[in-house]
């Protein structure tokens, strides 16, 4: 119903129909809708989506940039072979929600027991501190402000200075861009099934609209005259107020 709400949004102010792509980007889902907008009504033609988005893009940010600064890839001491560190608890970091499962009381006790069995001491207290320290959130937020500054400039420098956990890295955006091809390539499959060619319009929306590598997606198959979009935090709320 969310891009179908932002479809209603943009089309108040149509004085003819138009056949409108909608693509509405949240935190852990992209939602596509194909419509035919305007004075005559609005009829739902089509609807694909991925389980990918915002949240995803800061996923890959933690993975390349401040999970290697707190261990990952290294390796531990265990009954005289090297292993490697447990990836499941990076992969726990990655996505904020999961972040309470980290500070289990057994989870906390494997954590102050890795910087005496790793070869990089120095990153797996670091990864204890930010845990024990509860600094997971403010880590997302940092990672957040990097994606939007990336948004604006080829490249952004990431800085995390918190309690004891200190992380700086330039990042990118090719690098960036890189890292979330895949999830590009998902949301672009998305389109190409909707075979939407021939609309008259392309109405984006939510905060991963921003991001370039996202928004050239639909200069390729549209062209850039086509593409509109704008009240990109308000527009769903505003059109689900519409139909109410």
């Amino acid at each position: 119903m969310e891009p179908v709400a932002a479809a209603g949004f943009y089309a108040a102010r149509l004085q003819k129909d138009e056949l409108l792509l909608v693509g509405d980007f949240g935190g852990g889902t992209s939602d596509f809708s194909l419509l035919r907008v305007g004075p005559g009504g609005r009829e739902l033609l089509g609807n694909d989506g991925v389980g990918l988005a915002g949240d995803t893009f800061d996923a890959r940010l933690i993975r390349h940039v401040v999970s290697p600064e707190l261990g990952l890839g290294s390796s531990i001491g265990s009954m005289g072979k090297r292993l490697p560190v447990p990836i499941w608890l990076y992969s726990n970091l990655e996505r904020w929600h999961y972040l309470s499962f980290l500070r289990s009381k057994e989870t906390l006790h494997l954590l102050k027991t890795l910087p005496g069995q790793s070869e990089e001491p120095e990153k797996m207290q670091a990864l204890y501190d930010l845990v024990n320290e509860d600094l997971g959130y403010r880590l997302h937020q940092a990672v957040q402000r990097t994606k939007r500054e990336l948004s604006n400039a080829d490249s952004a420098e990431f800085r995390f200075s918190e309690g004891s956990v200190d992380i700086g890295a330039t990042v990118r955006r090719a690098d960036f861009e890189e890292w979330i091809a895949e999830d590009l390539a998902a949301i672009a499959g998305c389109i190409d099934r909707l075979g939407a060619k021939q609309v008259d319009r392309v109405f984006l929306t939510g905060g991963t609209s921003f991001v370039p590598a996202v928004r050239r997606i639909f200069q390729e198959r549209f062209g850039a005259e086509r593409i509109e979009s704008g009240s990109e935090f308000t527009s769903i709320a505003h059109g689900l107020a519409l139909g109410g």
